[in-house]
């Protein structure tokens, strides 16, 4: 904004807002309204904003557009997997918003990179800017990006796209590779036990929000040099201690990878008897 000589107003208080802020911020200077969806913290308690198609309609009124960060790029309901409704692009699409900018990872679930959607003339217009130019996705980020907005366009993201692939799963079917897990590493010598956990989306997304979990806890005499083995070790394996214990949760990992997992633990646990 400060490199195209915008000057930024803002309306309205942090916790409360009303359309009127906006309808009374607007002169015969003002060249776009534009939101940004708080999608990477919470604001709680008494609060209000008006709806995204209020908006976008006092925009249009004005024959000024309404420019929409939606942040996150989540394309799906999240409420299906027990989580807050984290708006999503096609909500901002069909509220009115003439631009739509997002990620292309995050709940997307791409590959590193930025996307804007919208109205073609003013898509045109951010074309022609020469960051667009110096910025410029590389073939492999496109190719990424086409195969992942193909396993949508397929209805197939719950099965292909890592983020909901993991996200997707079931207590039942948690508990089932969790108990597996114990079943081996007890076996080799390990203390370990399925118990009752939470998983954060993480990413820059769905804040301060969480899914329940059946999580591995792991006891071990030495649990500092124990979990620092495994941090430090190929594959590198990260869990969190809670309560003296090692948690790893089985919906962090694919189950392809549970033999490597369990073979690292069990190395480190011979590596810091």
């Amino acid at each position: 904004m400060a490199q195209s000589g915008a000057i930024l107003r803002e309306v309205g208080t942090t916790n409360r807002t009303h359309l009127h802020d906006y309808a009374n911020a607007i002169n015969e200077n003002t060249a776009a309204i534009m939101l940004a969806h708080h999608s990477n913290f919470r604001i709680i308690g008494f609060t209000t904003e008006p709806d995204m198609s209020e908006i976008a309609e006092l925009a249009h009124q004005h024959n000024i557009p309404l420019l929409y960060d939606q942040g996150s790029g989540c394309l799906l309901d999240t409420v299906q997997f027990g989580l807050i409704h984290e708006p999503t692009v096609q909500e901002g699409v069909g509220a009115g918003c003439d631009i739509v900018a997002f990620s292309g990872d995050k709940l997307l679930g791409g590959p590193q990179s930025g996307i804007i959607c919208g109205r073609a003339d003013l898509i045109q217009t951010l074309k022609k800017h020469p960051l667009a130019r110096a910025l410029r996705p590389d073939k492999i980020c496109l190719a990424g990006l086409a195969a992942t907005l193909s396993h949508y366009t397929k209805g197939e993201a719950l099965q292909e796209v890592p983020i909901w692939r993991l996200t997707g799963q079931t207590i039942s079917q948690l508990e089932a590779r969790a108990t597996r897990w114990v079943q081996a590493l007890t076996e080799a010598g390990l203390s370990a036990s399925v118990e009752d956990g939470q998983s954060a989306v993480g990413g820059g997304s769905l804040p301060g929000t969480t899914i329940p979990t059946k999580v591995v806890a792991l006891s071990h005499p030495k649990l500092e040099q124990f979990t620092n083995q495994l941090r430090t070790t190929p594959p590198y394996i990260i869990g969190r201690i809670q309560d003296n214990k090692l948690l790893l949760d089985p919906r962090t990992v694919f189950p392809e990878q549970e033999e490597a997992l369990i073979r690292a633990v069990i190395q480190a646990k011979n590596a810091t008897q």
